[in-house]
């Protein structure tokens, strides 16, 4: 058998998988299965491993995946506390007064607020919250899962304390072959893994630079009256600012802390910055941008995407609200 066809054979679950889910639109529940059982087949007859080594494996994976189930426990419990004790609802009415401009809030919400709490909670927890928290502030729902699904590409490799280089690559690759092979030549796991961290945070950092910009960009194009990249491209000098107030101590902090805070002291030093550059105006565009009347928005800008802010009868301070996030 070829090299080429020993990758097909590899990948084979995979893209079952994927046909499954996106193809077919089966359940998670009813396409994993399957997938697991291909690998495993492919183990005991292709690859000819030992059942004690296939049981080994899946018995580790179990070990893996209940360490990443508590993670997103955590993560889970932080909205529904956020959520229930009316914290979420300080916070968002401490973002709508920053700026009018709905370009500026996303920025803010979705990049900003995003960033930090994928660092934090991970596994899809920026769009649990932000898009809730921009549907709440007046953005069709479309539009909030867009903008806080775009943010997903820059701090996702550093979500949940750096979970995905940290478990991912630590458990994914063979440490112990790469291990030997980097001892050989002088080196060793954690410069290697370090040196991962490094490149990713870096190449991140580029095209992260540019993300709140497309951000803003997608939501005048598709989401505005006018359908205009102009108006997008006109909140240029800020949306690039905001995304060096990530990208750099994003960049720094993988480069000279490791993987475990990238994100999320990239995030907490880009709210305080853009929040603070909102207020005073810099760079700020002289001309709001906001969405057209929304008895004018198609059905399928819409959806049952809802946030119960819910309201307390003691007011809550914003440091409070803050407070389960910071922690």
């Amino acid at each position: 058998m070829t090299d080429t066809l020993y990758a097909l054979v590899a990948f084979s679950p995979i893209v079952v998988a994927a046909i499954l889910l996106v193809g077919l639109n089966w359940p998670a529940k009813k396409a994993m299965p399957v997938a697991f059982i291909m690998t495993v087949l492919i183990a005991l007859f292709q690859w000819q491993m030992s059942a004690a080594r296939v049981s080994a494996s899946i018995a580790q994976g179990l070990i893996i995946t209940a360490a990443v189930l508590w993670i997103v426990f955590g993560a889970i419990l932080l909205l529904n506390t956020l959520k229930h004790t009316g914290a979420i609802t300080v916070i968002r009415n401490g973002f709508t007064t920053i700026s009018d401009d709905r370009r500026i809030q996303a920025i803010i919400i979705a990049w900003c607020f995003g960033s930090f709490i994928e660092g934090a909670s991970g596994f899809g927890t920026p769009a649990a919250i932000a898009a809730p928290l921009l549907v709440a502030i007046g953005f069709p729902a479309l539009a909030a899962v867009v903008v806080g699904m775009m943010i997903q590409s820059t701090p996702v490799s550093f979500g949940a304390v750096g979970t995905p280089i940290i478990v991912g690559v630590n458990k994914g690759l063979d440490s112990h072959a790469i291990g030997q092979t980097l001892t050989a030549n002088g080196s060793d796991w954690a410069t290697y893994l370090q040196a991962i961290t490094t490149q990713v945070s870096f190449i991140h950092a580029v095209i992260g630079t540019l993300m709140p910009l497309l951000m803003a960009m997608m939501l005048t194009r598709f989401f505005g009256k006018n359908k205009s990249w102009k108006e997008g491209l006109a909140v240029a000098p800020f949306a690039i600012f905001a995304g060096l107030a990530f990208t750099v101590p994003y960049a720094l902090t993988g480069w000279l802390l490791g993987p475990e805070f990238p994100s999320l002291l990239g995030g907490l030093v880009g709210i305080v910055l853009v929040t603070i550059a909102a207020r005073k105006g810099f760079l700020v565009p002289k001309t709001q941008w906001d969405f057209d009347d929304e008895s004018t928005w198609p059905t399928h800008w819409l959806g049952s995407l809802k946030m119960d802010l819910k309201i307390q009868d003691k007011p809550m301070s914003m440091a409070m609200a803050w407070t389960p996030i910071y922690y």
